[in-house]
């Protein structure tokens, strides 16, 4: 008699795949320093709990004080990257960084378009490094087709008042909501403007306020204590957070007050690599071996935000 040969169990019928995190979609510079572009996208994105697709569109020579030159890539290389990831990939949020060059930001912008229901968290950097008709284009072109299509426009005070109200003279600075009208006169529906300076009340000079603000007017937002330190990639942090928090489904308001809390906690913990600026850790969350006992319970990871500051 003929032994009947049995059948083999399937893996994939035993075992089920967790659930995939929430990916988002990073355009922007490569640094070699670690501190920005998408290598500090990819390590504030993961250290959200999100997943990032991190697209190259520019390579950044820099070091952790300067930026020296940059090479931008060919837009149709930018946006293949980009189509190879999304015909297999389903993304939850979108994240603009320096995009390289005015043809690269419209063909970012091309992408964009054909997800309109994807939230896209853009930032704006201070690029007085690049040649002002070099700058003047790649502005030009993100006003006119990235803008259109931004959730939330992310840069410092001064960087966003330079770009959106380019002609302000006033004796007094911009605030957020004329910041946000400007914006919204492209098609943003908010700006969260940071290091906004305090000039009154008790915090006058010891703090940047940091606001989300609409044309209606200051929405939410956070102080934090000024740092005598400059930093690296602090946007480039900022906005990746913000762009992992919206991707995982939280709301606005809940998102940016996470966000800026992580902002300013990876800033508390930052570190100099090299002669140059601070780059943020991402990670200051992982305890390192030896300090367990400030979170013995295993439940409390997160250093206290109103603690010292101790950038080593």
């Amino acid at each position: 008699m003929t032994a009947q040969p049995q059948a083999t169990a399937d893996p994939t019928d035993e075992v089920q795949e967790a659930p995939s995190p929430a990916c988002v979609m990073s355009f922007n510079a490569s640094d070699a320093t670690g501190a920005g572009g998408v290598s500090g996208d990819v390590a504030t994105i993961a250290a959200m709990g999100a997943h990032a697709l991190p697209i190259i569109t520019s390579i950044l020579l820099r070091d952790t004080a300067e930026v020296f030159d940059h090479h931008p890539i060919d837009p149709d290389v930018v946006a293949e990257q980009a189509r190879n990831v999304l015909e297999d990939i389903t993304i939850a949020a979108w994240k603009v960084g320096f995009l390289g060059s005015a043809e690269a930001v419209g063909a970012v912008a091309e992408i964009l378009s054909d997800y309109p229901d994807v939230p896209l968290v853009a930032y704006m950097p201070n690029l007085s490094w690049l040649e002002e008709d070099q700058q003047q284009a790649y502005l030009d072109a993100f006003r006119e087709l990235v803008l259109p299509q931004t959730e939330v426009l992310i840069g410092s005070h001064q960087t966003l008042t330079d770009f959106l109200l380019p002609d302000w003279d006033a004796d007094r600075p911009t605030s957020p909501r004329e910041l946000a009208v400007a914006a919204a006169e492209h098609g943003a529906n908010f700006v969260l403007v940071t290091s906004v300076l305090v000039t009154s009340g008790k915090s006058a000079d010891q703090h940047l306020d940091n606001v989300l603000a609409s044309p209606q007017g200051a929405l939410t937002g956070e102080k934090f204590e000024r740092f005598d330190a400059s930093f690296i990639a602090a946007g480039d942090t900022l906005s990746a957070a913000l762009a992992a928090l919206l991707a995982s489904g939280s709301e606005l308001h809940t998102a940016v007050g996470e966000s800026l809390a992580f902002l300013d906690q990876a800033l508390d913990a930052g570190f100099r690599p090299g002669m140059g600026n601070v780059v943020p850790d991402r990670f200051f969350w992982a305890l390192a071996p030896g300090e367990e006992e400030d979170g013995a319970d295993g439940d409390n990871l997160t250093p206290d935000a109103s603690g010292p500051r101790h950038i080593h």
